[in-house]
């Protein structure tokens, strides 16, 4: 799946690709530090958030429960 940006796409995969190997490789065998991806995670995130504010995405926006509700069923703004 891409990302929100598309310039953030490459960085994504990057991502992706360090938690793969830390998931199957660190935390499967018990090592729960999280660390390892940690700085391209947040290079990540910087590009994803640059991204959502140039598509005037607000963050409360996403975190907005609408299945089963009324806004569900209407259109979205433009």
């Amino acid at each position: 799946m891409n990302s929100i940006g598309e310039t953030c796409n490459e960085l994504k995969k990057q991502y992706d690709s360090c938690f793969h190997v830390w998931f199957s490789e660190k935390f499967l065998k018990g090592d729960t530090n999280d660390s390892m991806c940690a700085p391209m995670f947040k290079v990540y995130q910087q590009c994803v958030k640059k991204a959502m504010k140039e598509q005037h995405i607000e963050p409360k926006d996403i975190e907005i429960n609408h299945l089963g509700t009324e806004e569900e069923k209407t259109p979205p703004r433009s």
